[in-house]
C-alpha cells in the first residue's frame, strides 16, 4: 500500500483565509461605531427603536470617519476602504 503525502483535503484550510482575504479586497475592514447623535422627540433613552439619528461616528483601522444617515439609522459597523473618502 502506498502512502499518499499530498492530498487535496490537506489544502482544504486555505479557502476560509483566501474567502476573507477577497472580502477585504472587495468590502474593506470593519469600523466600529463609536459615538452618535439623535433628536431628542421625548422618548426615554432606553428606546433605541424611535430614535432619529443625525450623526454617526465609526472607528477603526483607517480612522474615525463620520457619516450623516439619511433614513435616520446608524449601523454597529460599517466596511470602509483605506482611500474611500467621507
Amino acid at each position: 500500500m502506498k502512502v499518499r503525502f499530498l492530498r487535496v483535503s490537506y489544502f482544504a484550510w486555505i479557502l476560509l483565509p483566501a474567502a476573507l482575504f477577497l472580502a477585504y479586497l472587495l468590502f474593506g475592514l470593519p469600523h466600529m461605531i463609536w459615538s452618535y447623535d439623535w433628536l431628542d422627540q421625548g422618548h426615554s433613552y432606553g428606546d433605541f427603536k424611535n430614535r432619529h439619528y443625525t450623526r454617526c461616528t465609526f472607528i477603526g483601522p483607517y480612522g474615525a470617519f463620520t457619516t450623516y444617515p439619511t433614513n435616520g439609522k446608524c449601523g454597529w459597523v460599517l466596511l470602509r476602504k483605506s482611500g474611500e473618502k467621507g
